[in-house]
């Protein structure tokens, strides 16, 4: 009697490395450090310290385009639940790690908010549910509300990616257009409306409900997730040459360059964190994706170095700084003279042992014990 074998199991082509991409994740974070705690005297730099929110918009993007670069070619194959955990083993352990060193932050929520809202936030921010509440996204640590849209787009990323997503790039380019537009309608919606009747224009401190909900919640980075995948579709489908991406990198630098030095202060505010600057992050990104002259730079050693560890160092910044502050640490040290800049470094070196001896090694132990179910199906008896 004749037997079905089980058909092989097929592994995808390993992807060459994108090492320009990490390189520039460690100038991001270190960027939104600067913009939460800036220090004096930054000269050229102010423009894009000052304007360090727009740079969240990008890591939403890269995020979207490293997840579909490793995994769009399986397709249907992906198995979700192989995905999920290792996406929960890359992110939970640095995530709760910093809930649990930042515990006294909970004092300062307790007198700060009602006591209803202290006792939801203490129960969503674990979960990583907290980004879904405009009032709550900030608890405990202020700038993990990325996480809830990151897992929110992680839970969606396996049905997306078995989307019938166009080939041809002049489509992939229409589609990529079209996520912008979507990306900036709710922030001109707001413009023309101004639905809390404000007096101000609307800046970095301004904290209504539907602000914060634009700020915070994992919907108005969708399209800029989106735009991600869909770079990566752009990235396989259109051959460029050395030569063609290296002057689409330039031309991307000098673009963003030009904006930060020359319109970003006359741009509203939401504008700018709502999207507007992502068809030039787009080109960066992608001019970035190939060997040339600007992407060897962002692939300098020291910076793939805190590349790395870029997750922590954003997870760890606000609330370590704070801490660092709160108990005096510089002084005690007797190193005040030298700070933020002393801080600073501290930040980078807590961020890099954070991930070599608890970030991966977390990841490893995880993985181990729930292991791809791809280790554990038989493998195909040989005829």
């Amino acid at each position: 009697m004749a037997t079905t074998a089980t058909p092989p199991r097929v592994t995808p082509a390993r992807k060459p490395p994108l090492p320009a991409l990490t390189g520039i994740r460690t100038l991001l974070a270190f960027n939104i450090v600067l913009f939460h705690f800036t220090p004096p005297y930054l000269g050229p730099l102010r423009p894009f310290v000052q304007h360090g929110f727009v740079f969240v918009n990008v890591f939403f993007l890269i995020s979207g385009f490293i997840l579909s670069y490793n995994y769009f070619d399986r397709g249907a194959s992906l198995i979700k639940r192989d995905f999920w955990m290792a996406r929960f083993s890359r992110l939970y352990p640095v995530y709760l790690l910093v809930l649990l060193i930042s515990f006294r932050m909970l004092q300062i929520e307790w007198t700060a908010r009602s006591h209803t809202e202290f006792w939801q936030g203490l129960t969503l921010t674990p979960l990583l549910l907290q980004g879904w509440s405009p009032s709550l996204a900030t608890f405990w640590n202020t700038v993990a509300w990325t996480l809830s849209c990151e897992v929110a787009f992680y839970a969606a990323f396996p049905w997306l990616i078995r989307l019938p997503w166009p080939s041809k790039p002049s489509r992939l380019l229409l589609l990529i257009g079209l996520f912008w537009l979507i990306d900036l309608a709710p922030a001109v919606l707001y413009l023309l409306t101004n639905p809390d009747h404000l007096a101000a224009p609307v800046d970095r401190y301004t904290s209504t409900n539907l602000v914060r909900f634009l700020k915070y919640t994992p919907l108005p980075y969708a399209a800029t997730f989106l735009t991600g995948v869909a770079l990566s579709r752009l990235q396989f489908n259109l051959k460029v040459t050395q030569l063609q991406r290296l002057a689409i990198a330039l031309c991307a630098l000098l673009g963003l360059g030009l904006f930060f030095f020359l319109a970003s202060e006359r741009v509203p505010y939401l504008l700018l964190h709502g999207g507007l600057l992502l068809p030039l992050f787009a080109t960066l990104v992608f001019g970035l994706c190939g060997p040339h002259f600007i992407s060897s730079i962002f692939s300098w050693g020291p910076l793939l170095l805190i590349g790395e560890s870029s997750y922590c160092l954003y997870l760890l910044h606000f609330n370590v700084f704070i801490l660092i502050h709160m108990y005096k640490l510089p002084e005690r040290l007797h190193v005040a003279a030298f700070d933020p800049w002393i801080s600073y470094a501290a930040l980078i070196a807590l961020s890099i042992l954070v991930y070599r001896y608890i970030e991966n090694p977390a990841r490893k132990a995880i993985l181990t014990r729930f292991p791809p179910t791809s280790r554990k199906l038989p493998t195909p008896a040989a005829h």
